[in-house]
C-alpha cells in the first residue's frame, strides 16, 4: 500500500469510527465541542511552571478514552507526524533558561526544562483532543455545532468541504504520481526538476474537479449554506455530561488538587 492509499484508508478509517453507534458518538454535538475548546483553552491557561497542576488535565483525555473504547495507541501511531511538531515548540527551553526551578533529590531543575515540558504537553493534550472530538463526532456533526455556535457558514462550509474532498485531492495525486511512474520506471522517487509542472498540472486539474464539483452541487439546490440537518435539543444526559466535565475542568485548573495529593505523600 502506497502512501497515498495509507493516507485515504486512514481518513476513511476515522469516519467510519465517528460514526459508530457509541453512547459517547451519541452526546450532543455541542456538547461535545463546548468540552473540547473549554478543555484546550484552560489547558493552554497555566504558566509554563505549572507542570504538576497541568498534569491534573490528563484526566479528561483518559476518561474519554475508556468512555469511547479508542485505543490510545492506535491515536498516537495517527498523529506520529502532529505530534513531533507540537514537541519541537519548547526544545530550545532549556538552553534560554537556566535559573534553577525546583530540587529533586539532589537533582536541579531548570525552569527552561520545566517550560519545555509544560509547553510539550500543553500540545500533546490539546491535540489528543481534538482527535477524541473527530473520532467520536462526524464531520457533519461538528459543523452543525459550529453553526449552533454562530460560525460564519462560509468557514463552516469551507471546513466540510475540505474534509469531504480531501480523498479527491489524495485521488488526483495518486493518479499524477503513477503516471509519472510509469513514463520512468527506473527512477526512484520524483526528480526535483519536475516538481514544479507536476504541482501546476496538480493545481489544474484540482481547479477542473473543483468547478464540476461546484456545478452539481448548484444543480442540486446549494445556495451558500449546507442543510446539515439538527439534532434536537440537549437531552438530560447530555446536559448532566455537560455540567459534571465542566465543573470537573474548573476544579481542575484552578484548584492545586495534583500539590493536594502530592502533599498527602510527602
Amino acid at each position: 500500500m502506497s502512501k497515498i492509499d495509507h493516507a485515504m484508508h486512514q481518513l476513511h478509517s476515522l469516519e467510519s469510527m465517528a460514526k459508530e453507534e457509541r453512547w459517547i458518538n451519541r452526546l450532543h454535538p455541542s456538547v461535545k465541542l463546548f468540552l473540547t475548546i473549554l478543555y484546550v483553552v484552560l489547558t493552554v491557561s497555566f504558566s509554563k511552571y505549572q507542570l504538576a497542576g497541568l498534569l491534573g488535565m490528563v484526566i479528561y483525555p483518559a476518561a474519554l478514552f475508556i468512555v469511547a473504547e479508542l485505543s490510545l495507541k492506535d491515536a498516537l501511531w495517527r498523529l506520529r507526524i502532529v505530534l513531533p511538531l507540537v514537541c519541537i515548540v519548547g526544545a530550545a527551553n532549556p538552553f534560554l533558561d537556566r535559573t534553577a526551578a525546583m530540587n529533586l533529590g539532589g537533582i536541579v531543575v531548570s525552569g527552561g526544562v520545566l517550560s519545555m515540558l509544560s509547553l510539550m504537553l500543553k500540545g500533546v493534550l490539546a491535540v489528543l483532543a481534538s482527535y477524541l472530538l473527530i473520532a467520536t463526532t462526524s464531520i457533519e456533526k461538528i459543523c452543525y455545532a459550529l453553526r449552533q455556535a454562530h460560525v460564519p457558514k462560509i468557514l463552516v462550509t469551507e471546513i466540510l468541504l475540505i474534509y469531504r474532498y480531501i480523498t479527491v485531492l489524495l485521488s488526483e495525486t495518486r493518479r499524477v504520481v503513477t503516471a509519472y511512474s510509469l513514463r520512468a520506471p527506473k527512477q526512484k522517487g520524483i526528480a526535483f526538476a519536475a516538481w514544479g509542472p507536476l504541482a501546476g498540472q496538480m493545481l489544474l486539474r484540482s481547479m477542473d474537479r473543483a468547478e464540476r464539483v461546484y456545478q452539481s452541487m448548484c444543480l442540486r439546490g446549494f445556495r451558500g449554506e449546507f442543510c446539515f440537518g439538527g439534532t434536537g435539543a440537549p437531552g438530560r444526559t447530555d446536559v448532566l455530561w455537560l455540567v459534571f466535565w465542566t465543573a470537573m475542568l474548573l476544579v481542575l485548573r484552578f484548584v492545586p488538587v495534583m500539590e493536594i495529593v502530592g502533599g498527602l505523600f510527602v
